[in-house]
């Protein structure tokens, strides 16, 4: 595509060179640079944003929605569209032009208002918030590896539901992505992935414009990106000039073409193509070209009007005369739907519940409650419960970062979701817990399955920032994380996580779970399962947890779901202090009670699997939990830091504020006073120094 120069008619109307030639060629031009238009006017209002990226992208854009995409703008959430990412969320006046353009719910006054508050245009995409975003960017590189878990779903959903002559799931998934998101380790994890699953529905197009923030590419790397991905197995094609739509589209057709790998475009373009003093430049890739340059670009494109956010009326109907044909491509598959419904009528059932995110009747009674069981590690308790899980959810898939043996994850008979096995159950995802968290996120948004992935808790730390997206996005995501302390003893203190708790617990709409023994991990389950609008993760233990009593009488494990519950106490009206407890240190807050009552000491024994869960209770139900007037002790082998919380200015906290150590893991608790024992010293000292320093009974408080 060439630029030519414009004139200026009486008005100051910029006046295109080939204004009067109402030839296709011209009207797509047009079309085209309005995106570029949009993106420059939106960024400079808001003084803020990024409209370089944007701008050399337009006619990109343009290609794959206009002839490629397979979306209907009047129903975004049409089951069987191709997705859309926009892996390089910087961009995103990109895609806010797209959709407003095709005719989605975004209208030109939510384009005006780009980045302000309450509006539909944030900053980078938001999944949730803009009607036909697909997912949260941003993150660099978290999207596109969003994209391999939306294809792997894709894959999976068309092996479980489609029969011959019926296919009923049968659509693509596109991203586009930037330098930054192929730097970024994440983006290696995820497309070696793809290529090893051969996924051939994936195509990721990288916008090649050599330019990042600090300035060209080549002060940071010199990557031939496309003998990167061939070594991963993707097929590759390469497109010299970002302008040239013919070039671009047949790109796009070579890719539509590979059915057996995934695909990389490379796309050489021109940051804020088009701009005759600034194209090319790092300048533009953050910040507001300026109107005196918007008004030279205007002209220099010969876009007929210098009026900020101007679309003209041909330009629109180019842009949204495609609408027929795109409701006609649902219309056709809701007939095909038909069809399917009245052949497999079951199947099409449990296909639109898939779809849903229903979970199916009687799930939850098909969970083992594990009363009974025998003493063993919370990771061996929940392996047992997640088999029965995947027995009542056969929509529910997953697996582990190379620890399904270790972190009970692999679902027995489920088979190995790979190439030739497309509608296998487990998920091997090799050491990559960065691509792990984000293809989790990918499926989620896709819909249809219920993942889940594990590793052991440490390396939560790696996949931190797709846990944080999937909080954020409230996407049902369940992470199981074993080896959760000190108490896996001798691999030492690069394994056992101190503070990791406390950060997953520090993120919003992230549901904690920590059980203490066989019916609470049970119960966990349960509670993540049926957390419907957020992630959850569940903290095990690979050291044997004591069995807790839950005779006649006794608490049942069901005071999970209120986050924290009574566990123990001795009848009567004295309460001397009480102790809290997580997970596997609710054994040596039980061990601890006996070790008082010997001295007449009352102490009430509280179990807290979840914090966000005991938050949300009412006040009163919190404060009758943990009164104010009794010594309150939490306990648990991590950091402390938060529980200041629960146990008020005068409590304590015993924990370890340290890194571990290589022995077994008894005597590293030993050595850190996290045994019955040493608590119960630690309460009968805190007891006595209450004695000696509260006043006297009737005494006035100094004002």
């Amino acid at each position: 595509m060439t630029t030519g120069s414009a004139t200026a008619d009486e008005g100051g109307r910029a006046v295109p060179p080939n204004a009067g030639a109402d030839t296709a060629a011209a009207v797509e031009r047009l079309a085209v640079d309005t995106v570029k238009v949009l993106a420059m006017d939106a960024v400079q209002k808001a003084n803020s944003g990024h409209p370089g990226t944007p701008m050399a992208l337009a006619p990109a854009g343009y290609v794959l929605w206009t002839r490629h995409l397979r979306h209907n703008p009047r129903d975004p959430g049409w089951v069987d569209r191709d997705r859309f990412v926009l892996s390089a969320g910087h961009a995103s006046m990109l895609v806010y032009g797209l959709l407003h353009l095709t005719g989605y719910d975004l209208s030109m006054k939510d384009i005006e208002r780009f980045r302000q508050w309450g509006s539909r245009t944030p900053g980078h995409p938001e999944y949730g918030h803009t009607p036909g975003v697909e997912t949260t960017t941003g993150p660099l590189g978290q999207g596109v590896a969003n994209t391999v878990g939306m294809a792997l779903a894709e894959r999976w959903l068309a092996a479980r539901y489609n029969r011959p002559g019926h296919r009923i799931v049968d659509h693509r998934t596109w991203a586009i992505c930037s330098d930054g998101d192929l730097m970024e380790g994440i983006s290696h994890e995820a497309a070696e992935i793809a290529g090893h699953q051969r996924l051939g529905k994936l195509t990721w197009i990288f916008d090649d414009n050599r330019i990042t923030i600090e300035g060209s590419t080549g002060l940071a790397t010199a990557t031939d990106q496309s003998r990167r991905f061939e070594a991963y197995g993707w097929h590759t094609v390469a497109v010299e000039d970002g302008t040239d739509v013919e070039a671009i589209d047949a790109a796009l057709a070579a890719a539509k073409a590979e059915t057996e790998r995934p695909t990389l475009i490379t796309l050489t373009t021109t940051i804020a193509e088009g701009s005759p003093n600034m194209a090319g430049t790092a300048a533009t890739h953050g910040a507001p070209l300026g109107e005196a340059e918007i008004e030279a670009t205007k002209r220099n494109i010969g876009y007929p009007s210098l009026e900020p956010f101007h679309v003209e009326p041909a330009a629109l109907e180019h842009w949204r005369s495609g609408a027929a044909g795109w409701a006609a491509r649902q219309d056709a598959w809701e007939r095909r739907f038909a069809a399917y419904r009245a052949a497999y009528p079951e199947l099409a059932a449990d296909f639109e519940a898939a779809a849903r995110g229903d979970l199916p009747d009687g799930w939850e009674e098909r969970l083992p409650d594990l009363r009974g069981a025998p003493a063993t590690a919370t990771r061996n308790h929940s392996g047992k419960v997640l088999q029965e899980a995947a027995r009542a959810l056969p929509t529910m898939l997953g697996g582990s970062a190379d620890l399904g043996g270790s972190n009970k994850t692999d679902i027995s008979g489920g088979g190995d979701l790979l190439a030739d096995n497309p509608g296998g159950r487990i998920i091997h995802f090799g050491v990559r817990e960065h691509a792990m968290g984000a293809v989790l996120n990918g499926m989620a948004l896709h819909g249809g399955v219920h993942p889940f992935g594990g590793t052991f808790l440490i390396f939560s730390d790696y996949m931190r920032p797709a846990i944080r997206l999937a909080a954020l996005m409230g996407l049902p995501v369940t992470y199981v994380f074993t080896h959760d302390s000190i108490g896996l003893g001798e691999d030492g203190p690069t394994h056992q996580p101190i503070e990791q708790l406390a950060a997953l617990r520090a993120i919003p709409g992230l549901l904690d779970l920590r059980p203490a023994d066989g019916p609470e991990t049970a119960e966990a389950w349960r509670a993540a399962l049926r957390h419907r609008k957020g992630p959850s993760f569940l903290a095990l233990t690979r050291q044997t947890v004591s069995v807790v009593d839950r005779g006649p009488g006794l608490p049942s494990a069901g005071g999970l779901h209120r986050g924290a519950y009574v566990l123990r106490e001795r009848a009567g009206d004295r309460l001397d202090a009480v102790v809290v407890a997580s997970g596997s240190e609710v054994g040596i807050a039980l061990a601890a009670r006996e070790e008082l009552a010997a001295d007449d000491i009352a102490v009430r024994v509280v179990s807290m699997p979840s914090w966000r869960l005991f938050a949300a209770q009412p006040r009163e139900y919190r404060e009758e939990v943990l009164p104010g007037e009794a010594l309150k002790v939490s306990v648990e082998a991590g950091s402390t830091a938060g529980w200041e919380r629960w146990v008020g200015d005068g409590g304590i906290s015993i924990g370890i504020d340290s890194f571990g150590a290589s022995a077994p893991w008894q005597e590293i608790y030993a050595r850190h006073g996290i045994t019955g024992a040493a608590v119960g010293d630690r309460i009968r000292k805190a007891l006595a120094h209450r004695r000696t320093t509260s006043p006297p009974a009737g005494t006035a408080t100094p004002q």
